[in-house]
């Protein structure tokens, strides 16, 4: 997700999630000491349709240009578009601002299920459970689990997300708990499956977004120390 420079309190006690983690999992409990404290901070929680609307734009886009086309389009509405105002905009409207085809046709339909109730409120998401959102917002075009499970964690705050899909989640599984060999980088064979992942991570509940984020902080550490030279 991307900041703004607004963030707001975590919504549960980390001291309470690292003594869990360490006492479930020792393993798990050496990268949180090497790693140092839990440094997650939320981003501002706009309404799931601005979330989801700025997800989409980046979508496969390098930050810097993503970052240029989502304030082109905020600037053509003057801020964050109402979902009917963006639905009535001609596309050649949004292309101007470089925004591809297929992603306006994501944006139209966030902004249809939005009007439609598919999309919760920002109160209503509020109240319902991880599993019913994650449902609920990939019935939107473009939107898949992975999308809804970083909004889980960096806009909601949610204690309890493990994405295992994720690229870095699994690279950070097999540096924290495979052994690899230290001649060569991480290769894509070396990486667990999801599976894998999932049935470690039962054990890091309730606080497995906490074990995420201190697992891509061990791909963090991998970078740096292969960028120092140390062994």
């Amino acid at each position: 997700m991307i900041h703004d420079g607004r963030t707001r309190k975590l919504p549960f006690d980390p001291a309470e999630a690292l003594a869990h983690l360490r006492e479930r999992d020792p393993k798990l409990g050496k990268l949180i000491d090497c790693v140092g404290e839990f440094g997650m901070r939320l981003d501002a929680s706009p309404s799931p349709f601005e979330s989801l609307l700025e997800s989409i734009v980046y979508q496969q886009l390098h930050g810097k240009a993503a970052a240029t086309i989502h304030r082109r389009v905020r600037e053509y509405f003057g801020g964050d578009p109402a979902p009917q105002a963006l639905i009535d905009t001609p596309d050649e409207r949004l292309r101007a601002a470089g925004v591809s085809g297929n992603k306006i046709k994501a944006m139209k339909d966030l902004a249809a299920k939005t009007l439609d109730g598919t999309v919760p409120s920002h109160a209503a998401i509020k109240k319902m459970s991880d599993a019913d959102i994650v449902e609920r917002l990939t019935e939107v075009r473009g939107i898949g689990p992975w999308t809804v499970e970083m909004l889980l964690i960096f806009r909601m705050g949610r204690p309890d997300v493990l994405p295992v899909t994720d690229y870095g989640v699994r690279k950070g599984y097999a540096l924290t708990f495979m052994r690899l060999p230290k001649t060569r980088p991480v290769a894509a064979e070396d990486l667990p499956k999801p599976d894998v992942v999932f049935k470690r991570g039962m054990r890091w509940s309730p606080f497995r977004s906490v074990a995420t984020w201190y697992l891509w902080r061990a791909c963090d550490l991998a970078k740096s120390t292969a960028l120092s030279g140390k062994a």
